[in-house]
């Protein structure tokens, strides 16, 4: 098992509500207590995953541990109101995120959140998915910051992270999907600018969905031919190696200086367990030196689809 864990991965919660398949309330639980005994203490969920499910399950597998000893992030910008949960979600409760980046909105969030974990505080709260947003969204830091958390923005967009990191006086960014051996393109300016600030930078989304981890989804989707086309490329660089994608996957982020961690997602204990193996797998410099592998190169037509810096 990867010393690794216990310092630099953190925990995302949204297998365990249910992203793409159900997932029931033993094996959530089961997960969380495995990731305890293996050292992980950092814990990131958010009110959508599951219209409150994953908080819920989290908050309960947590309850009675002491509180000093782990970490929780949750996020702000999405209320649960009655209603139709989102479709990714299988087994959720009948509520559905509503878009709310006003200041009172992130303070009912954030209370709302702390009911269902069963805490009286979380460590960071994340500014989730401000697209669309944005200028209303960078006006919530200070109000955030007065609640007495750490404040970052979490997103998958590279310009959206980049405006915070420029102008939003944050404390972190979670990155998700665009610092990968199949798109690095966070690494093009934002992994400097948030070094240069002193802004710790979280990377999730490691596997771009399922794509690197051998299964066929990007962005919560069906993959698009091109990019499964460059994903069998890149198993082919590594099993000339011997060394499995998904290796290479968790990996690639936590070699950058700038990045403080990873977020990774498990259904099942061994899932989980399989992953943080992964961790410690040996991968050979050379592997690291291939073009297709080697930070920076990113591809291109993603980096224009997903905000990414010019």
């Amino acid at each position: 098992m990867s010393e690794l864990a216990p310092a630099r991965v953190g925990l995302g919660t949204a297998p365990l509500a249910g992203l793409y398949q159900e997932t029931d309330a033993a094996t959530a639980r089961a997960t969380l207590d495995r990731a305890w005994e293996l050292g992980v203490r950092y814990f990131d969920t958010a009110p959508s995953y599951g219209s409150g499910l994953a908080e819920a399950r989290l908050g309960e597998a947590l309850r009675g541990r002491p509180r000093e000893e782990f970490v929780i992030s949750t996020k702000v910008g999405r209320l649960l109101r009655p209603g139709s949960p989102e479709p990714a979600f299988k087994g959720a409760p009948q509520l559905r995120p509503v878009i709310d980046f006003s200041a009172d909105g992130a303070r009912r969030s954030l209370e709302e959140s702390l009911g269902r974990l069963g805490l009286d505080h979380v460590d960071i709260a994340f500014i989730h998915d401000p697209e669309d947003h944005l200028d209303e969204a960078i006006g919530l830091v200070g109000a955030l910051r007065e609640l007495g958390v750490e404040v970052g923005v979490g997103t998958k967009s590279v310009g959206t992270a980049l405006a915070f990191a420029r102008e939003g006086e944050i404390d972190r960014v979670m990155i998700a999907g665009r610092y990968t051996p199949l798109d690095a393109s966070a690494g093009d300016s934002l992994l400097e600018v948030c070094a240069t600030r002193a802004i710790a930078v979280t990377v999730a989304g490691v596997f771009n969905s399922g794509l690197l981890s051998g299964g066929t989804t990007y962005e919560y989707e069906a993959a698009p031919e091109h990019l499964v086309g460059r994903t069998n490329r890149l198993a082919e660089v590594c099993e000339r190696y011997g060394v499995p994608l998904a290796a290479l996957a968790l990996q690639f982020p936590l070699r950058s200086a700038a990045v403080s961690n990873i977020v990774i997602g498990a259904r099942s204990p061994t899932e989980l367990e399989q992953d943080l193996d992964l961790l410690s797998h040996p991968i050979p410099a050379e592997l690291w030196q291939e073009p297709l592998v080697a930070p920076g190169d990113g591809d291109r037509d993603t980096r224009q689809r997903t905000g990414g810096a010019s």
